[in-house]
C-alpha cells in the first residue's frame, strides 16, 4: 500500500504593478533626538514650542505698536514742541550691529550642524558681543535723551511710548543674551556635538526673532 502524499498548491507569485511606489509611513511624535540618526523622523518639539512663544511675543508687540500709533494720531504735533528728536544715525548704526549678530548666529548654527565645536563657540561669542554692544549703544542713547530732557514726566505720551516700546525690546534682548550665555557655556564644554541640539536651536530661533523685531520698531518709532 503506497503512502498518502498531500500536494501543497504553490503560492501565487506577487508581481508589483507599474507605477509610483507607495508613500512612506508618516513620522511619529517624540522628543528631540540626534541629528542624522537613522530611523523614522520624529516631530520637532523645539520648533513647535518656539512657534507658540514667538506667536505670543508678536501679539504683545503688535498691541504696543498699535497703541503707539493711536496716541500719535491723536496728538496735535509729534514730536511735541521743545522735546528732543530721536537720534536717527546712531540708532541706524545700532540696527546694523544687531543685524550682524544674526549673521553670526547663522554661522554658529552651520558650525553646529557640521559638528565643528570651535566655529560654534566663535559664532556664539560674536553674536553675544554684538548683542551686548547693541545694548550699550542703546543705553548711551537713553542717557543722552534724558540729559536733553526727554523723561516720562516731562515728555508725556511721546516719551512714555518711546521708553515702553524700546524698553520692552531691550528687556527681550537681555533675556536672549542670558539664554545665549548659557548656550555658550555649554558649547565651550563640548556639548551639542553629539547631535542633541535642542538648546542651541531654540536659542538661535529666539535670537533671530529679537533681531527681526528691531527694524520694525526702528521704522515705526524713529522714521515714520
Amino acid at each position: 500500500m503506497s503512502p498518502l502524499v498531500l500536494e501543497v498548491p504553490p503560492r501565487p507569485e506577487i508581481r508589483r504593478t507599474n507605477g509610483p511606489l507607495p508613500p512612506p509611513p508618516p513620522p511619529t511624535g517624540g522628543d528631540d533626538g540626534a541629528e542624522g540618526s537613522r530611523g523614522p523622523r520624529r516631530l520637532d518639539n523645539v520648533r513647535v514650542a518656539m512657534l507658540f512663544l514667538i506667536a505670543g511675543e508678536v501679539m504683545f508687540f503688535a498691541g504696543l505698536v498699535s497703541g503707539f500709533f493711536v496716541l500719535r494720531m491723536a496728538a496735535p504735533m509729534w514730536p511735541p514742541p521743545l522735546q528732543p528728536r530721536l537720534p536717527l544715525l546712531v540708532t541706524g548704526f545700532n540696527t546694523l550691529v544687531l543685524l550682524t549678530s544674526s549673521l553670526a548666529m547663522v554661522g554658529a548654527t552651520r558650525a553646529m550642524r557640521a559638528r565643528d565645536g570651535q566655529r560654534l563657540v566663535r559664532g556664539l561669542v560674536a553674536a553675544a558681543v554684538l548683542g551686548a554692544l547693541f545694548l550699550g549703544i542703546q543705553g548711551y542713547e537713553w542717557l543722552r535723551l534724558i540729559e536733553y530732557g526727554l523723561t516720562v514726566s516731562s515728555g508725556g505720551a511721546y516719551a512714555s511710548t518711546f521708553y515702553t516700546l524700546i524698553g520692552a525690546h531691550a528687556v527681550h534682548v537681555v533675556g536672549a543674551l542670558v539664554w545665549l550665555g548659557v548656550t555658550l557655556t555649554l558649547a565651550a564644554r563640548g556639548r551639542f556635538l553629539d547631535g542633541r541640539t535642542a538648546v542651541p536651536r531654540a536659542c538661535a530661533i529666539y535670537w533671530h526673532f529679537v533681531v527681526a523685531l528691531w527694524p520694525v520698531l526702528y521704522v515705526s518709532v524713529y522714521l515714520v
